[in-house]
């Protein structure tokens, strides 16, 4: 006999990255939420690299965290690591990463999600999703019972029929030996999602003991600079910090991949997903790359109470005595014993252009989907994803509209759009690179882009919110007082601009525009302002991207409203595209596939073109004026 076993707001299926961002902002905004998780064990387990953040993906986590999400508060209290990526470029790709100890990180998040009022978290599986009448109603559990909801978030990682793989041997399986979720997709076929199939790997746990360390680059961390901008100018507790090292392949392992290419379970037609792109297993490294006769592998260790170290750069999918023999050849490595071997696992995801930005089903109402069931790869973007579909699970419930942060405001809209309008064949990864306007969309301004939104929400406490207007402050009054003190073209003060390395001046110039000069910063500066009062780092540092940058910001700030005039011609759903004339039969297939939201997102659709877009435009004119015209005419 079927029974209920809870009658809540919202139920989200995972407790990963995803699931715990969208439980936390969903209970945050007043939903009542039950979060399900296959084990309790797997509460925001970090099954592959023992880090939050880097390169793209450190801009995803202060974003969520300038929204009020989780992420950036967990990893600094969990940090044992601190690193900036990219240091030496400009500000646009500057990236913190933080080494974690994983076990710490989750047990942090689970007594978050513990201690949240409104979320319930239990451990059990969704096998089946209950709909009436194309609106989710629910789902029910393995133990048998029902969960109704109003709104369902699947936030489900690589457990959805994950299946894990190392050479001829290959088993259902979740990752890190937790049991897959296998009944679930049979739900999704039943009411008609397309299934795909993707792969991610990861590498080998050797044990600490069995490493030589000698000749090894020694990896420090840097400055302890924390990832909620909640942390920016305090004291904090910090776990006590640890090195990593650099080594390196060598021939002889890769003459060992090379002699056993064969016994992959790629090479072997095992795997039918399809790989990340930019996190290449060591075997695709030594084939895509054969006239390199070495790759780096950093060594990380995975925490502080265990012994077990992250072997970062060699994931593969080779059977268990391959791996060994070539992780042997590896230097420091020449007797290391496996803790955990390395595997691939395979898992479903959707195909994301079924969704709206708000990451509702466009079929189904109501059921919302975030992370790798998504398509995407990574810790970060999943959290993203989760966090956006909390909220917007929660507004759906409340009757309000849904938040959509676009490509011009933040890499989470760069994320969404280019899931839901471009889709992907292949584990998404997200980087600077994907990003138009990076310039303005920095990791070090995301609070001054996204706090205001975010209290606006509800999700920003009054605590958050007046650090957060205490720097915006900070810094606009610092910009003005610059601004306000005029340097004349004296002997003496070009005596030291010449000492500073800096060509004299002509005319009178504000210190603020003096600053904009290459060579000069706001410290060096610091000789024509010695009344000048001591101001946090991060303000000072947000005073000279601002001036240093001017130029350039202003620049893509055009490109913005630009991009912005074609982001708010909004189409409407139920626009016949095949009866506009002029279109391309391409065009009008996708199109009407994905039904774009506005003119500009029809734009970034694979397979229409500019031309395509010209045709709508005019369409949509033409139909305006006749609309006009009748409504001038009755």
């Amino acid at each position: 006999m079927e029974y209920i076993i809870k009658d809540t707001d919202i139920v989200v299926v995972g407790a990963g990255h995803a699931g715990c961002e969208a439980a936390l902002a969903a209970a945050r905004l007043g939903a009542s939420v039950v979060c399900l998780s296959v084990n309790l064990n797997a509460v925001a387990a970090m099954n592959c690299n023992p880090n939050i953040g880097g390169t793209g993906k450190g801009h995803l986590v202060r974003e969520i965290d300038a929204l009020g999400g989780e992420m950036g508060l967990n990893i600094d209290k969990t940090s044992i690591q601190t690193r900036i990526l990219n240091g030496s470029k400009g500000p646009a790709v500057h990236s913190l990463r933080m080494q974690a100890d994983k076990r710490r990180y989750h047990e942090e998040m689970k007594k978050t999600l513990e201690n949240t009022p409104g979320l319930h978290l239990m451990q059990d599986e969704a096998v089946e999703l209950l709909v009436e009448e194309g609106k989710i109603v629910g789902l029910r559990g393995r133990s048998g019972g029902k969960y109704l909801a109003k709104a369902v978030i699947l936030a489900t990682g690589t457990y959805l029929r994950g299946r894990v793989f190392m050479g001829e041997v290959n088993y259902p399986s979740g990752p890190d030996g937790m049991q897959a979720a296998n009944e679930l997709t049979q739900s999704l076929v039943d009411l008609g999602f397309e299934i795909q199939r993707m792969k991610t790997g990861t590498p080998a746990r050797i044990h600490r003991d069995s490493i030589d360390f000698t000749g090894m680059e020694i990896q420090k961390g840097g400055p302890t600079v924390p990832f909620s901008f909640r942390n920016i100018g305090l004291e904090r507790e910090m776990l006590p910090q640890i090195e990593c090292h650099l080594t390196f392949t060598t021939p002889e392992s890769h003459d060992i991949i090379r002699r056993n290419m064969h016994r992959s379970a790629m090479a072997l037609g095992d795997i039918e997903g399809t790989g990340p792109r930019y996190c290449p297993s060591i075997e695709d490294k030594v084939r895509r790359f054969a006239d390199r006769d070495r790759h780096q592998v950093f060594l990380e260790p995975e925490g502080l109470t265990t012994k077990e170290i992250y072997v970062q750069g060699v994931s593969s999918s080779l059977p268990v005595d391959v791996q060994l023999e070539l992780y042997r050849k590896i230097e420091g490595l020449e007797h290391c014993e496996f803790m955990r071997p390395a595997y691939a696992i395979e898992y479903d995801a959707i195909d994301a252009t079924r969704l709206y930005r708000s990451l509702e089903s466009r079929d189904i109402e109501g059921l919302y989907m975030a992370g790798q069931i998504n398509g995407s790869s990574g810790y970060e973007e999943a959290a993203a994803q989760g966090l956006m579909a909390g909220i917007n699970a929660a507004r759906k419930v409340q009757g309000k509209e849904p938040i959509i942060l676009d490509r011009s405001e933040a890499y989470i809209g760069v994320l969404i759009d280019d899931l839901v309008t471009k889709g992907t064949r292949e584990p998404y990864r997200m980087m600077t690179s994907r990003c138009e306007y990076r310039l303005t969309l920095r990791q070090d301004n995301a609070d001054l882009r996204l706090t205001e939104l975010g209290h606006e929400i509800g999700l920003v406490s009054e605590e958050q919110y007046e650090g957060y207007r205490y720097r915006k402050e900070a810094m606009e009054a610092e910009s003005l007082r610059l601004s306000k003190i005029q340097i004349n073209p004296t002997d003496g003060n070009n005596e030291i601009l010449a000492e500073l390395g800096s060509a004299p001046i002509k005319n009178a110039i504000s210190l603020l525009d003096l600053m904009q000069r290459p060579e000069l910063s706001y410290e060096k500066l610091k000789v024509f302002d010695p009344q000048r009062q001591e101001l946090r780092e991060d303000v000072v540092e947000q005073v000279e991207i601002q001036v240093k940058y001017r130029g350039y910001i202003e620049k893509q700030q055009a490109q913005i409203r630009e991009y912005k005039r074609l982001e708010d011609r909004r189409l409407p759903e139920d626009l016949d595209y095949y009866a506009i004339e002029g279109l391309r039969n391409e065009a009008k297939e996708k199109l009407a596939d994905i039904a774009p939201e506005s003119v500009g997102q029809a734009g970034r659709i694979s397979g229409v073109s500019p031309a395509d877009i010209n045709v709508l435009l005019i369409y949509l004119e033409t139909k305006r004026r006749r609309e006009h015209e009748l409504g001038s005419a009755q």
